[in-house]
Parts: structure tokens; sequence; C-alpha cells
């Protein structure tokens, strides 16, 4: 008897039922849009496909008659800056307290508390003390997202490097390696495949945060068109913008994946 665990499906079929669920979604749209115009032609909250079309050439194909911009790819530039900045600054952090946080017992007995207790903060509720402390600019913005992505990253990885096999670090110790040689020859090759997985998962968190950053105290980002918008009842560019941040960020996503696999087949392999 075959167990359902077993089955695996083709090629094919897995794109198949992958898209499947987009298409429910898609189909249950169009029928709910053309039910709520049918009773109500002035219905804003589900706009018919022809007005989200018009939306998405207004803002990605035409230029804002007040500042001369093409307001997609200006909010579109000014998030993905944000946002590089604040992950590379996280990654790096990441990376570098949760090799010695793992590495380390007494850095670790000394330092984990504290990573942990900052892990515990909800970003969004220290929101006004940093546009408080540092201002409504950059800094502010780049900021929260980093307080909200580092800790875990490193709590993360500071546990990978925990579950490295002792016989591992035993033997290279055998061979003559010092601490430093141990932390850098041996555990921090094994750390760089869980930090893109720890990024992967942290994406949605970042893209929480920088929204709600742009929201509050932004002039250009695609959160802060979202929440300009918003109080128009605009949900013909509400939710191209939502879409196109859902796709930047499945992008990213699978920009990360492929970097893994290419950079780390090995970790491919062992993971498979």
């Amino acid at each position: 008897m075959t167990r359902l665990v077993n089955l695996r499906p083709n090629r094919g079929a897995a794109l198949a039922l992958g898209a499947l669920p987009f298409l429910i979604l898609l189909a249950a749209y169009v029928i709910g849009s053309n039910a709520r115009l049918a009773a109500n032609p002035d219905d804003k909250l589900l706009p018919s496909g022809a007005a989200l079309i018009d939306s998405v050439r207004s803002y990605a194909f035409e230029e804002d008659s007040r500042s001369g911009n093409v307001l997609l790819w200006v909010d579109t530039a000014a998030s993905l800056a944000r946002l590089s900045v604040a992950l590379v600054i996280s990654a790096v952090l990441g990376i570098s307290a949760g090799l010695w946080l793992g590495a380390v017992p007494y850095v670790r007995a000394f330092a984990a508390p504290f990573v942990t207790a900052l892990a515990m903060i909800p970003p969004l509720a220290i929101l006004p003390i940093l546009f408080i402390v540092l201002g409504l600019g950059e800094v502010a913005k780049i900021t929260l997202i980093v307080i909200g992505v580092a800790p875990c990253l490193i709590r993360d990885l500071a546990l990978r490097a925990g579950e490295l096999p002792s016989e591992q670090l035993i033997k290279a110790q055998t061979l003559g390696a010092s601490s430093w040689l141990l932390a850098v020859r041996v555990i921090l090759p094994q750390l760089w495949p869980r930090l893109i997985d720890a990024l992967r998962l942290s994406l949605g968190s970042a893209w929480l945060f920088l929204i709600a950053a742009e929201a509050i105290a932004s002039t250009e980002g695609l959160g802060y068109r979202i929440f300009l918008v918003r109080r128009y009842l605009a949900m013909d560019v509400i939710l191209p913008y939502v879409a196109w941040i859902t796709l930047l960020a499945f992008g990213t996503d699978w920009l990360l994946r492929m970097a893994r696999a290419r950079w780390f087949p090995w970790a491919e392999v062992q993971a498979a």
C-alpha cells in the first residue's frame, strides 16, 4: 500500500498545484467584485479589473502631474533601499553575534539573556521612541527594521552553532585549532546557509516594520503611498501596491533560495 506521505508530484503537477490557490483567490475576487458592482456601480471595496489596470498604468507608466515622477518606481526604489540596508546590517550583526554566542560559553552566558530580552520587545511599540531620538529620517526607519530582525537572526544562528556535532569541534581541537580558528574555519562556514534561511523567514517581518515606519513618517515609499490614498478609499491603488509588495517579497525570497543553492550546494544535499 502506497502511503500518502511517500507520493511526490512531478514538476508539472507541482507547478499546477502551486498555482491553484492563486487562481482560486483570483476567481473569488472576480466573482465578489462583479457581485458588488452589480449591486452598486460606485462600490470602491472591490474595484473592477479595468479600474485596477487604469491605476497600474497611471502609477507605473505615467508621470505624476505635481512631482513629475513615476510614483510606483520612486516608491519602490525608496522602500527597497531602506529594506536592503536594514537587512545587510541585520545579517552582519546576526552572523557575527550569533557565531560568538553559539561558540563561546562565556559570551553566551553574558549576552544571551540580553539578546533574548531584546528579541521580545515589540519593535512597533518603540517606533515613537525611535522617531523622538533619531528623528523622522531614514535612520529611524532602518533602525526599526534592524531591531525587529537582528535579534531573531542572532538567536537562530547561535542555536545553529550550538547544534553542531561535538565530534567536529573535538577533532579540530585535536588538530591544534585555536578558539579563533575553530570559530572561523569550522563553525562559521556552517552558519552561512542558516543565515540565508533565517533572512528568508524574516522577510515578512521586515516588510511589516518598513510599511509601518513609512506610513507614519515618510514622503515616499510603498507604505507611505498606501496610507496616503487610504483616506480616499482608493482600493484600486491599494490593491496593486499590496500585490506589488507581495511580488517583491516573493522575488527576494526566490533570489535568496537560489543563492543558497548556488553558494552552498553541500547544504542543499544535506537538507535533502
